[in-house]
């Protein structure tokens, strides 16, 4: 069994108590998976992101924005909310982590709080949607933002992805998320 583990980080230096940097962390996407639905931008077509792609893209995703809509159901690439620090592809999802503005955004602090509280007892593995109840671990979820993809037939079905640039990220409602398995929670 080959386990690759794919990891990368911005080093921020700990500020205990600081009160416009909250962590989150979450899972932002599967890969050599088809979306649940078309995301914004694909034109009706559900998308594969290949594992080779993600690979290649994950520097792109250091210092990228995270981003919302106040209704949680679109990207609003000019409302920053917070910064990716850390992404990584374990199994088959790209989990990432960073730090919400909690003082500038404390609505969506409170929501992503209230969203996982709401879903029950967290289970310890972090890349599991589902809590140890078996429902969903939180309502919120995420989407990605990209630039320069390479779609390897656009007439296909599925557009398979095969280069990617990272240019963000969303929180929003998981049932307005083309990738329902992803999710974010405090911490």
């Amino acid at each position: 069994m080959g386990l690759a583990l794919n990891s990368m980080a911005i080093e921020m230096p700990a500020v205990y108590g600081h009160p416009n940097r909250m962590g989150f962390r979450g899972v932002l996407t599967t890969v050599d998976a088809a979306s649940d639905k078309s995301p914004s931008g694909a034109r009706g077509h559900r998308v594969l992101l290949t594992r080779r792609a993600a690979e290649d893209a994950i520097p792109s995703l250091m210092g990228m924005g995270l981003d919302y809509s106040p209704a949680l159901d679109r990207h609003d690439a000019r409302r920053k909310i917070g910064v990716i620090t850390r992404a990584e592809i374990v199994g088959h999802a790209i989990e990432v982590g960073g730090f919400l503005y909690a003082r500038d955004f404390p609505e969506i602090v409170k929501e992503i709080g209230r969203s996982e509280r709401g879903s029950g007892n967290i289970s310890a593995n972090a890349t599991s949607p589902r809590n140890e109840a078996g429902g969903a671990r939180s309502g919120l979820g995420m989407s990605y933002e990209i630039a320069d993809a390479l779609v390897e037939d656009i007439k296909a079905s599925i557009w398979v992805l095969n280069r990617v640039t990272f240019t963000g990220a969303a929180v929003l409602r998981r049932d307005k998320a083309a990738y329902r398995a992803t999710w974010i929670e405090l911490g």
